[in-house]
């Protein structure tokens, strides 16, 4: 699992994820996952290169979430493959954080 950072000009932080987010890809990237989670009022993560999401890794996002909301912060998924947003819409994790297909929408829901 990679993770990489960008700053939109709006200021919302953007988290790039690229490969599984199993066990071993999600404690890979949870510190710094969780760091810029916290430190961003306004996150969209992007799920684009994600190719599996395991329950480690469905852990790893809705920490990272409840932990903005704790801060009146958001985070937004975006853009996942079908079989990564089919395991999200399952799960429940799209009742606790909002999903978004376009980036203009992902980013006016992480702004609120």
């Amino acid at each position: 699992m990679d993770i990489k950072f960008e700053q939109l000009p709006s200021g919302v932080a953007v988290i790039l994820l690229n490969g599984r987010m199993d066990i071993t890809g999600a404690m890979r990237i949870d510190v710094q996952f969780a760091a810029v989670a916290a430190a961003n009022r306004a996150v969209v993560v992007d799920l684009g290169g994600v190719e599996f999401m395991a329950s480690m890794g469905l852990r790893t996002l809705i920490m990272g979430a409840k932990s903005m909301h704790s801060k009146s912060g958001r985070m937004v998924l975006y853009r996942p493959t079908p079989m990564v947003e089919e395991v999200l819409v399952t799960s429940g994790t799209t009742t606790i954080i909002p999903l978004a297909h376009e980036l203009v929408e992902a980013e006016a829901l992480a702004l609120g």
